[in-house]
């Protein structure tokens, strides 16, 4: 019974997560995946934590993978974020416009 309850919740949350998602404007979308990458910060931690008190070795296989999904995660949300910064800053005019303005 524990297993489908857990089930129902993971699909619900990835439900909610979508709909959620799917209707924040791009003004916002900055500072969402702000918040989304110090949960992913903290997330990576807890991960690094559990991987440590390991004790099989089917335990350290999942927390290795769980570390590495989480890194992937967090240098992702970044990167994402970065991108969508560079598109908020002014560009610079090319030197033929510039020369012609003077």
């Amino acid at each position: 019974m524990d297993t489908v309850a857990l089930l129902t919740v993971l699909v619900l949350a990835g439900f909610t997560g979508y709909e959620v998602i799917a209707k924040v404007s791009s003004t916002l979308h900055t500072p969402l995946m702000s918040g989304s990458n110090a949960i992913s910060g903290i997330i990576l931690v807890g991960t690094v934590v559990v991987a440590a008190r390991a004790d099989s070795a089917l335990s350290v296989t999942l927390s290795l993978i769980a570390v590495v999904l989480a890194t992937i995660n967090l240098v992702g949300g970044f990167v994402v974020t970065d991108r969508m910064l560079q598109m908020f800053k002014a560009r610079k005019a090319p030197a033929a416009d510039r020369e012609a303005a003077k």
